[in-house]
């Protein structure tokens, strides 16, 4: 096991050789990540939008570090520590959607929650092994992709502005997804790749959602007409 978590692993154009500092521009583009959970940090405190709303600002933290970990050892091991954050805040933030901008009651939001990522992930387990490796594994996000869009647009018709916030995250995902699927055609024309440019614009997304979070969230801050409904 140890063995397994230990092995080299090497995925993007920039990474020619096992290092700590073989992927440089990757590396230091995760600075994104910490840059945007750090300002919404200051943002959710400043709009005192909540314990769960800094949480969120945090877990956009933890991203970058386990992304920065995974693009400087590159190791089995590293890579989970850079997924799992990942797996963690959408969730998270899936259910932040549903209860504190959409207003949902705990039950109805839970169904809608389960019945949202079993449908999502069994379609996303389902994806052919050609169509994970055309495009370099981006497959795998459709579940957080298909979440911005669904519950964007269920906030939106709940009367809550930060659904739009939600829709532009995904519309930033778009391209950050483009940049991915492009890393590994563009090796020999472009050396350092793309991938630098999914941390970017993925920090700017994150920043696009924490916006929302500190601006929205606030205890009370709910459109009147479901104003009376129970929060997070």
């Amino acid at each position: 096991m140890l063995e397994y978590l230990g092995r080299n692993v090497d995925l993007y154009c920039e990474r020619l050789e096992p290092g700590l500092w073989a992927e440089p521009f990757n590396a230091t583009s995760n600075l994104a990540f910490f840059a945007a959970g750090l300002w919404g940090i200051y943002e959710v405190r400043r709009h005192e939008a909540g314990a769960f709303a800094e949480l969120l600002c945090w877990w956009v933290v933890a991203i970058g570090i386990g992304s920065t970990l995974f693009h400087t050892f590159a190791t089995e091991g590293t890579k989970w520590a850079d997924i799992l954050p990942i797996a963690g805040f959408t969730l998270a933030y899936t259910l932040f959607n549903l209860r504190r901008f959409a207003a949902l009651p705990w039950p109805r939001a839970l169904s809608i929650f389960l019945a949202f990522y079993v449908v999502v992930g069994f379609a996303t387990f389902m994806q052919p092994d050609w169509l994970r490796a055309a495009s370099n594994g981006t497959t795998g996000y459709l579940p957080p992709f298909l979440a911005l869009i669904v519950f964007g647009g269920m906030v939106i018709a709940r009367g809550n502005p930060a659904g739009w916030y939600n829709i532009a995250a995904a519309a930033i995902f778009a391209g950050s997804v483009a940049c991915r699927v492009a890393d590994p055609l563009l090796c020999d024309s472009l050396p350092i790749g793309t991938h630098f440019m999914w941390h970017l614009l993925n920090g700017l997304m994150l920043g696009v959602l924490l916006s929302a979070t500190a601006r929205y969230a606030r205890p009370g801050s709910a459109p009147r007409h479901i104003a009376g409904v129970a929060r997070a």
